[in-house]
Order: structure tokens, then sequence, then C-alpha cells
């Protein structure tokens, strides 16, 4: 089954990561995942929360925000609102709990990275978009803290992405586009290590129960995806002085 875009059911969006695109930031990328694009900033803070003053540990953080036409219709920003959205702030987590996965904040010190993921045009999979593009914002940063001998040992453990993929009109579709994502009667967003190890499973029936079976094929379509994502990601980052 072609999708409106010609791909197969197996198949990513094409997938373009820049880097360099913040002249001041010590790590910075464009993820581009079809008309999905996302900007990606690192910035190194030399100070930690101040619940995490005692732990001796560095701190990775994200941040997540849409431009207001990021969409077919403009939304207003969330300052202009008074408060953040729930949805912000449940992806915001997530892009933290996924780069966190894999960093020593040990090895780190007593340092935050937060990386700003700033959704520039949206069409699904944006906090999939902003991992595996926040991945690649953080290892420059790690490479800019090493540089600066401000770091004595290499503090990112593996690579993390993510990709989103479902069950649209019974057909198993990877890296949903927002048409298809809309309407898929199972959508799931799957979070892993260039080691092999689940980070976060989101996978969520809008009807009818999927079955465990059903599960399984998901998780091995998405590893797929995901071995693509990654060697995407250690392609754009080849070039990083060792």
């Amino acid at each position: 089954m072609l999708r409106k875009d010609g791909r197969d059911n197996e198949s990513l969006r094409d997938c373009v990561i820049t880097l360099g695109v913040s002249k001041y930031a010590e790590g910075s990328c464009l993820i581009a995942m079809g008309d999905t694009q996302v900007q990606c900033t690192a910035t190194v803070q030399e100070q930690v929360p101040r619940w995490r003053q005692d732990a001796e540990e560095g701190w990775v953080t994200g941040e997540y925000a849409m431009l207001p036409r990021a969409t077919s219709e403009r939304t207003d920003r969330e300052s202009h609102r008074g408060h953040r959205q729930g949805r912000s702030m449940e992806i915001e987590r997530l892009i933290g709990r996924s780069l966190r996965a894999v960093t020593d904040l040990k090895a780190l010190g007593p340092r935050t990275i937060l990386v700003d993921c700033d959704v520039l045009q949206a069409d699904g999979g944006t906090r999939c978009a902003s991992i595996t593009g926040g991945y690649v914002a953080l290892a420059q940063a790690c490479r800019w803290l090493m540089n600066k001998k401000r770091v004595k040992t290499w503090p990112l453990t593996a690579q993390v992405a993510a990709i989103s993929l479902g069950l649209v009109a019974g057909e198993l579709m990877l890296d949903l586009a927002y048409e298809e994502d809309s309407r898929a009667a199972v959508d799931m967003n799957l979070v892993m290590t260039s080691r092999g190890g689940v980070v976060e499973v989101q996978a969520t029936a809008e009807g009818e129960p999927f079955s465990v079976g059903q599960l399984g094929q998901m998780m091995t379509l998405g590893q797929k995806g995901l071995k693509q994502l990654l060697a995407l990601q250690a392609e754009a980052l080849a070039g990083l002085q060792s």
C-alpha cells in the first residue's frame, strides 16, 4: 500500500539533519523529517538545579515549543496564554528522560545541558524528531565540553532516537505524517538507544484494543526505523573532532 507521499508502509520520510544552525549555542541542528522541521539547540550552564546541588552530578533537560505558524492555523504562544499546555510539558519530560537515559551524569559534572526543541513546522512526529535531533545537539555540546577540557571522559553512553508508527486503515505504518496520525486506530511512539535498550513505549488504542501480537509487530517495525535514524545521527556527527 503506497501512501500519499509515495512511501511504502515500512519506509521513513526523508530525514535530513543539518548541524550548526545556531551561531551561539554549544550544539545545534535542524532536523527535517518530511515536512516536520525542528530546530534543536543545546546550552551548557555551569550550574545544576537547586534540588540537585548535593548530588555531585550534572543534569540534562529539555524544553519544547511550537512556533505560532508551525501548523495550518496560527496558535497563540504559550507565554501569551499565561500557562503551559499539558501536551508541551509532557513532551518536555519525555525529551529529558530520553536524553538522560544515555548520559553519564556523574561524568558530566556539576553542570546542566538544556536542549531546546522548537518546532518550525509540524506534520506529525514532532516529539520523535525532537528527541532524535535533541541527541545530535547534546552530542555536539558534549564535544564542546571535551574540547574545552571541562569534562575528562565522554559523558554519553549511547545514542538515542525516537520514531512514530501505528495502525492506519488496518495497515501497519512507520513514521506517521499528520494526516495518517490523525486517523490512526493505534498510535505508538518508540524511544530506544543504539545499544538496543528501550527508553519509552507510548502505545494507545483510539478505539478497539490491539493485540499483543500487533504490539510485537509494531516493536519490530519501530526498531527497523530507529536503526536508520541512529545511522543518520552517526553520519551527521561523524565530522566532529574526536
